[in-house]
């Protein structure tokens, strides 16, 4: 088995396509109609091939509004991205106006930020 396919919950697919790869860096994989929404993946500019992450027009539903409202509400990310230096890319987001709930804070042998992203979903940022 084999992990291509992640997601995060977002209200308007358009906006957090433009958040996840013009604010974050990723670059966009897959798009396609389905029904009244779209298939829209994006993928790291440094692993093309690798994971997708759909972006997942499912916020409105009920139930994932009360997970993500519990979510947020005891700090915790709905996912992580790696990075080769969560401090430097802390600065870079910071200064294109993404707030972060986390400052990097190191802990054993990792250094991690945790940053809200444009459709209410916690990111985590790591290093290793």
């Amino acid at each position: 088995m084999k992990i291509r396919l992640s997601s995060v919950s977002v209200g308007d697919q358009e906006k957090a396509l433009d958040f996840y790869t013009r604010v974050l860096g990723f670059i966009k994989k897959t798009d396609f109609p389905v029904g009244d929404a779209r298939w829209l993946t994006v993928v790291s500019p440094e692993e093309p091939d690798g994971t997708e992450l759909v972006l997942e027009p499912n916020a409105d539903y009920p139930e994932m509004k009360a997970l993500k409202a519990a979510l947020a509400r005891d700090g915790i990310p709905i996912t992580a991205f790696q990075t080769d230096d969560v401090r430097r890319e802390f600065e870079r987001l910071k200064s294109l106006g993404v707030r972060f709930t986390q400052e990097p804070i190191q802990s054993g042998t990792y250094t991690y930020a945790v940053l809200e992203d444009c459709c209410g979903n916690l990111i985590q940022i790591y290093q290793a």
